[in-house]
């Protein structure tokens, strides 16, 4: 399962039927779990934990070290879930000793190709990345979020929950969850009604979130009275309150 012309640190654990391709190096005190592929000419360094059945393939580069001046290679980490897939020349960094001490990637993703995730991000689950998509140092990403291509996210923004990221989006302020954004610099449009439809929310929610999006986000109403008017819909819909506690916990901003 180990081509023979890979180079493993002795200190490295992979499990039993791990598969490792040609020129591969693994690097010491990594961790890779049952069932993961490791394709040709990648490199992994640690410390670094990759869990079960990942596909990480040719040109990748995971756990190295930060891109980040302050760091003096201090021991820090890089997590990452089960079942996502790497493609070429993707890259993933670890944490530093001034962030969270690690970058932490969940479950099910799609890292297409040529995209990065820099120092202390964290990444949910079943989201996608599309090609060349780049998060800078402290980005969170919610679950199911997509970034389209060539998008880029400024240090320390957060994206929300199925949030969708056209096509050479640059970030630089929050983007709550449900909802589209695009351009340069990135506005959120308004919930991604379509996208939200095809996986099965109903039209009363979506609805519910539209008018959220209305009330906090486009209407001239003071925030603080828009909060108070959608307090109804918010019991109603873990949704609209997952929307709205995120735009009034949001530190740098919604990108409107």
């Amino acid at each position: 399962m180990i081509h023979t012309t890979a180079i493993i640190d002795p200190a490295a654990q992979l499990a039993g039927d791990v598969e490792v391709g040609p020129y591969s190096v693994i690097g010491a005190q990594v961790e890779i779990g049952a069932g993961t592929v490791i394709g040709p000419h990648v490199v992994v360094m640690g410390p670094c934990r990759i869990g079960r059945d990942n596909r990480i393939f040719q040109f990748a580069s995971v756990g190295e070290a930060p891109q980040d001046k302050k760091y003096n290679d201090e021991p820090t980490l890089l997590e990452i879930g089960d079942r996502n897939v790497i493609r070429e020349y993707v890259t993933l960094n670890r944490g530093t000793d001034d962030g969270l001490g690690k970058t932490v990637i969940g479950s099910d993703n799609l890292f297409m190709a040529y995209s990065h995730v820099a120092h202390d991000c964290i990444v949910g689950d079943h989201c996608i990345f599309a090609n060349a998509a780049s998060l800078s140092g402290h980005v969170e990403v919610g679950d199911h979020a997509t970034l389209g291509g060539f998008t880029s996210v400024h240090q320390f923004t957060q994206i929300g929950t199925r949030a969708f990221c056209g096509l050479g989006s640059v970030v630089t302020q929050d983007i709550p969850p449900f909802s589209t954004a695009a351009g340069n610099r990135a506005r959120v449009i308004g919930i991604n009604k379509e996208g939200l439809k095809r996986k099965g929310f109903s039209p009363e929610l979506i609805r519910a979130l539209h008018k959220s999006f209305r009330e906090l986000l486009k209407s001239r109403v003071p925030r603080q009275g828009a909060f108070k008017h959608l307090e109804p819909l918010c019991a109603e819909f873990a949704e609209v309150e997952l929307f709205v506690s995120f735009v009034k916990n949001s530190k740098r901003g919604i990108a409107r």
